[in-house]
């Protein structure tokens, strides 16, 4: 399981999702530069424990009525070939393991993978700040034994417990800058 560092990072998460962010073609804001609040998420292991996968919620405080974002990201050591240049969230100074790639996670497929594996039954949501700690706040509708199946990340997130035209789907939850918590359908796997 993944160890979570409680150190700097340099610049942020939520610095880097400020630039990255309103470039997406799935940016529902107005604003130039959003302002992002972290609101949610969970975290993923790597089997191989090289790559950190975190599921995060951020919402836009700038709009009338907040937007929650939902962006897996991936942490790496190094960078990773073949990807878009759009899929480079940036790269940031860790406080233990240094420099540090973050990828968007759909782009990644140690992330892909690990979604695909959550719905099969064959990964556990962790916590997204305490080290092996699985996170039973997040429901998994899974869809058993299936190879190559394809996943569909929800960017924007609206409360709703189920997902429509869906075989299998996660849900998860987040909590909007007037504390009043929401649960979404983070990813889903559209039905045949």
């Amino acid at each position: 399981m993944a160890n979570i560092h409680h150190t700097t990072l340099t610049p942020t998460k939520l610095e880097l999702l400020t630039e990255w962010l309103p470039k997406q073609s799935w940016y529902a804001g107005d604003a130039g530069t959003p302002e992002l609040v972290k609101a949610g998420g969970f975290r993923l292991d790597d089997p191989e424990g090289e790559v950190g996968i975190e599921l995060m919620v951020v919402v836009d405080t700038t709009e009338q009525e907040p937007v929650a974002y939902l962006v897996p990201m991936s942490y790496r050591g190094a960078a990773l070939e073949g990807v878009p240049g759009e899929a480079l969230i940036g790269t940031s100074e860790h406080g233990v393991l240094g420099l540090r790639w973050i990828y968007d996670g759909v782009h990644d497929p140690v992330v892909m993978a690990q979604l695909r594996a959550l719905l099969r039954g064959d990964a556990m949501p962790q916590h997204q700040s305490k080290s092996d700690t699985p996170d039973s706040t997040v429901t998994v509708h899974g869809i058993g034994p299936t190879d190559g199946i394809e996943v569909r990340v929800n960017r924007v997130l609206r409360p709703v417990e189920d997902a429509e035209g869906s075989s299998g789907h996660v849900v998860a939850g987040w909590t909007w800058p007037n504390g009043t918590a929401a649960r979404g359908v983070f990813a889903a796997v559209p039905r045949w």
